[in-house]
C-alpha cells in the first residue's frame, strides 16, 4: 500500500525543519520532500499545519501496571514493591494483563508512542497477541525474580516466549530476556540467565543501580556494586539495556561503555519515588546514548514519553546548573531514535527513505504552537501529547485524526476500570 503525507513540516534526520512530502510503500519510508515519480498514493493525508517527527519509543515499561496506576502513590519504592505492589501482582491472571496490556496500547498510541519494551507478566503471549492487534512495536521480556521458587522456571517460559513471538507480527514484537534487578536474583539464577541468553541469541532487559538502598544492599552482600555484582555472573556479556541507573560510578560507566550496555533513564518515575536523578549528561559525554522510559504507571503515573521527554530536557539544566546540559533535540532523540537503537530496532527512529514508516503527526493549530519560532523547541518545551493528530506504525495508519483505528476506546476503559477494581478488591 502507498500512503502520501502530503505539504507537511517534516523532522529531518539532522533535526533540522522542512516542508516537503512522505512516500511511504508498505513499511518503509520511499521518499521525504518531493513525489517520486510514478508514485500512486492509495491513501492522502492532509500535512498542512502538522509536523512529522518519528514516533516515540518507551523503552522501559511494566504495560498491564496500567490497572494499578493511582493504587499505591507517595511510598518508597522498597515498601512500596513489598506492601502494595508484589502482593496485588501475586492476584494476577490472564484477564489482567491482557486488559491491562489494552489501555497501555491505546494510552500509547493517543500519546504518539510506536514502540515499548515491556518487562512484565506471566500470561505475555497475551500482550504480544493485542500489541499486534493495536499495530504498534513491543518488545517484550517475561520479568523473572531470581528467588522466587518460580524463578528459573520463568527464563524458561521467556525463552519460550522468544522462540514462538520473536519476529510475529510482521516484526512488529521482539523478544527480550526480563532479569529483574540485582537486588531480588542471586549470582546463580544470574549465571542460569547469561547460559539461556548466550544458548537462544536473546537480548538482556534489567533494572539496575535505582537507589541508594539497592547500591548499600549489594555492597554489603557481594562485596560489589550492582553493576560490577552482575558483570561478575557473564550476564553482561550479553547485549543489554538497563533501565533507570540513577546511582553510578566511573567505572558503572566505563563498563556500560565497553560492554554496550545501554541506559534508560526513566526521569518521571525516579522523581516521584524519590530514587534520585541519574548523570545523564555525564553519560552523553562519554558517548553512551541514553534512552528514555516511563516506567510503569503506578510510578510515574502515565505512559506519555513527551512528558518524559521534556523531563529529561528541563530535570538535568537545574541538576547541572547548566541550560546547555541537555537540548530539546537531544531530549528528543532520547526519546526517539536513541530509544530505537537501544532495543535494536533496525531503521527505526528517523522519518529519512529506506527506514520504516513509524511517524507521528502534531497538529500545530493549538494555541501552545504560536507563535511557530522553532518547532523542536516547541514540541519539547510547549506542547503536549493532546496534539497527537496521526499516527503510523509499519507504514499502517493506527491513528488518524485523533481516532484510534485499531482499538475500541470506549470498551477498553470501561473494562479496564472494571477489571482494575476486581483485582485490588480481591
Amino acid at each position: 500500500m502507498n500512503i502520501l503525507i502530503k505539504d507537511v513540516n517534516v523532522l529531518m534526520g539532522d533535526y533540522s525543519v522542512q516542508q516537503g512530502n512522505i512516500a511511504i510503500t508498505d513499511d518503509k519510508i520511499t521518499a521525504v520532500g518531493d513525489v517520486p515519480a510514478g508514485f500512486v498514493a492509495d491513501h492522502t493525508i492532509d500535512g498542512r499545519d502538522r509536523f512529522a517527527v518519528p514516533g516515540m519509543v518507551n523503552a522501559h515499561t511494566h504495560a498491564s501496571m496500567t490497572l494499578l496506576r493511582s493504587y499505591a502513590d507517595d511510598m518508597e519504592l522498597m515498601d512500596w514493591l513489598n506492601n502494595k505492589i508484589w502482593p496485588v501482582e501475586g492476584k494476577m491472571v490472564e484477564k489482567d494483563i491482557r486488559i491491562g496490556a489494552k489501555l497501555a496500547l491505546l494510552e500509547m498510541i493517543k500519546s504518539g508512542t510506536t514502540a515499548y519494551a515491556d518487562m512484565y507478566g506471566p500470561y505475555m503471549e497475551s500482550v504480544a497477541e493485542e500489541t499486534i492487534s493495536a499495530g504498534i512495536r513491543g518488545i517484550l521480556a517475561r520479568g523473572a525474580i531470581g528467588f522466587a521458587p518460580s524463578g528459573r522456571k520463568t527464563l524458561e517460559e521467556n525463552v519460550d516466549l522468544f522462540k514462538n513471538y520473536h519476529g510475529a507480527g510482521d516484526g512488529l514484537i521482539s523478544v527480550l530476556l526480563g532479569v529483574h534487578a540485582p537486588y531480588t536474583c542471586p549470582p546463580d539464577f544470574c549465571q542460569y540467565a547469561a547460559e539461556l541468553s548466550a544458548a537462544n541469541g536473546i537480548n538482556v532487559h534489567i533494572h539496575m543501580s535505582e537507589t541508594q538502598a539497592e547500591i548499600k544492599q549489594i555492597t554489603e552482600q557481594y562485596g560489589k556494586r550492582p553493576f560490577q555484582y552482575i558483570e561478575a555472573t557473564g550476564l553482561f556479556n550479553r547485549p543489554s539495556i538497563a533501565a533507570h541507573c540513577v546511582w553510578l560510578d566511573d567505572a558503572d560507566m566505563d563498563m556500560m561503555l565497553a560492554k554496550k550496555i545501554t541506559p534508560v533513564h526513566n526521569p518521571g518515575s525516579n522523581l516521584k519515588l524519590a530514587s534520585g536523578i541519574a548523570p545523564v549528561k555525564k553519560l552523553l559525554e562519554k558517548g553512551i546514548k541514553v534512552a528514555l522510559g516511563t516506567d510503569g504507571c503506578s510510578s510515574n503515573n502515565n505512559l506519555d514519553m513527551l512528558e518524559e521527554v521534556r523531563l529529561a530536557a528541563m530535570l538535568h539544566k537545574a541538576k547541572e546548573l547548566d541550560p546547555l546540559a541537555v537540548p530539546a533535540a537531544e531530549a528528543l532523540k532520547m526519546g526517539t531514535e536513541y530509544g530505537a537503537q537501544a532495543l535494536w530496532l533496525d531503521k527505526v527512529g528517523k522519518i529519512e527513505a529506506g527506514w520504516k514508516a513509524d511517524i507521528v503527526l502534531y497538529d500545530l493549530n493549538r494555541p501552545e504552537w504560536c507563535p511557530r519560532h522553532n518547532l523542536v523547541s516547541l514540541l519539547v518545551y510547549s506542547a503536549n501529547s493532546s496534539s497527537v493528530d496521526t499516527v503510523l506504525c509499519n507504514g499502517k495508519v493506527v491513528m488518524e485524526k485523533g481516532e484510534v483505528k485499531t482499538m475500541d476506546q470506549e470498551k477498553i476503559l470501561f473494562e479496564a476500570n472494571a477489571c482494575a477494581m476486581d483485582l485490588v478488591n480481591r
